[in-house]
């Protein structure tokens, strides 16, 4: 958990100190690259962590993520240029990767499937207290004392996680086994992500999307991806193996958490943009308003972890928190004009709570699909493939709304008008979410998290 909010803060805590570092660097032009490189580098790195940790072991992957992203940390804060700043914060983003997924992975092997959908709700307190922490934390470190705080204070942090991590997790049971990693696919997947991120980072704000450079972009990516399907199609040990990706149950949960964190986190980035111009509210006040929405999300992930080893139909919670998710987000799209703030802000919770419900019941379907010495690159999988989905559904709905806003709207009406397509996609985004739930297999729950291996090979 200690590892895991390490590397959320750093999401959120640099926003409100932004505006500031850029002032006292001299560079507003390059500013959006500072979150941008440490998403990008994050994203591309995590599927290796999940490989590297089935190799040679959790407790000294973990180690080694821990230790880049303070060193990273480290160069961020004594950053002279916004250059050097940037640079660090890539850096930060290739420990960052391994902080969260590895910390996922680490529960698996200690924790039987049955039991292990209650440990996702502590994950998802860990994301509300680093979302809610960490904007007024950087706010505040940044107006009061100085904007390097937000990077100096991984320090203690990270050297908590460093104690914890050396010596508790020399405890870990042993799953991993002499491998070879696959530098090749490493290389290509890494190349195909970074194309594909800085096309959706680039197109709509800094360049036309029927541009020569973001169409060249796309096609680059668009190869990259393909020379890495075939890589692992032929590779005698791929990076992520085939019968992982081939497997029903990681590919149905993989596209279910894909949809609901990606159209959740699109949502969140753009809410407050809705509330202050077809609400009238500050920024301050649409900072509060994401509260509701946060907390639900918590809300259903501990419904969901508390019932999964209870129940044989262990999907039923998250079918049904996608329906209703969709279904709020239909509401909103069309009669958004004629609601109150109460009103609103209770169908936000509603959508929130049936996006809590899909986290933990897709993680642990997955690591429950696979054996012990796959959870690794499996975990590392769904987390590459649903990080890189919210990248690819904040473009799409940022593409929306630019589209919809070219026209300046003259009332709160006209500007509520402009969010229709973009709530009428959050519905959209929760059912295919609901659909992919529909068709994923409900494997029974192991009760040993020891004897998986062997009960999978029989199966």
């Amino acid at each position: 958990m200690i590892a895991m909010f390490l590397g959320a803060l750093d999401q959120t805590i640099i926003a409100a100190a932004l505006p500031t570092i850029a002032h006292e660097l001299g560079d507003f032009n390059s500013i959006s690259w500072v979150a941008s490189l440490y998403l990008l580098a994050t994203t591309a790195v995590t599927p290796l962590y999940g490989k590297i940790s089935d190799i040679h072991g959790r407790r000294v992957t973990m180690l080694a993520a821990i230790i880049i992203f303070v060193l990273g940390s480290v160069a961020c804060a004594l950053a002279p240029t916004m250059l050097a700043l940037i640079l660090a914060r890539g850096l930060q983003g290739l420990g960052g990767g391994g902080l969260i997924s590895l910390s996922q992975t680490i529960i698996a092997d200690i924790v039987a499937p049955k039991e292990r959908g209650k440990y996702q709700i502590f994950f998802a307190s860990v994301y509300l207290l680093a979302s809610l922490m960490g904007p007024m934390l950087g706010g505040f470190l940044t107006e009061h004392l100085h904007w390097s705080l937000i990077f100096w204070i991984n320090l203690p942090i990270g050297l908590v996680a460093w104690l914890m991590t050396t010596n508790t997790l020399k405890l870990l049971p042993a799953h991993h086994r002499p491998h070879k990693l696959d530098i090749p696919g490493a290389i290509l997947i890494v190349l195909a992500t970074v194309t594909l991120m800085l096309a959706l980072d680039e197109g709509g704000s800094k360049a036309d999307w029927l541009s020569p450079t973001i169409l060249g972009m796309l096609a680059g990516s668009a190869i990259l991806w393909i020379a890495f399907v075939l890589r692992i199609r032929s590779a005698a040990e791929p990076l992520i193996p085939i019968e992982i990706l081939a497997n029903p149950v990681v590919a149905s949960a993989t596209t279910a958490a894909l949809f609901s964190m990606g159209t959740y986190v699109a949502t969140t980035i753009f809410m407050p943009v809705y509330f202050e111009t077809a609400r009238n509210m500050s920024a301050a006040d649409s900072g509060l308003a994401l509260i509701p929405f946060m907390v639900g999300t918590v809300v259903g992930a501990t419904m969901a972890g508390q019932t999964m080893g209870r129940i044989t139909h262990y999907k039923r919670l998250p079918l049904g928190g996608t329906l209703i998710a969709a279904v709020a987000a239909l509401c909103i799209a069309f009669f958004q004009n004629r609601m109150t703030l109460v009103e609103l802000e209770a169908l936000f919770t509603i959508i929130a709570i049936g996006l809590g419900t899909v986290l933990p019941t897709t993680t642990v379907a997955i690591q429950n699909a696979v054996q012990p010495h796959q959870l690794g690159t499996a975990t590392g999988a769904m987390n590459f493939f649903r990080q890189l989905g919210s990248a690819l559904l904040v473009a799409v709905f940022g593409t929306i709304l630019l589209n919809a806003g070219q026209i300046a709207p003259t009332t709160t009406s006209e500007a509520g008008d402009r969010f229709f397509v973009m709530f009428l996609a959050t519905a959209i985004g929760f059912g295919i979410s609901f659909v992919a739930l529909l068709f994923m297999e409900e494997k029974p729950l192991r009760s040993s998290a020891k004897h998986a291996a062997e009960a999978i090979i029989v199966d």
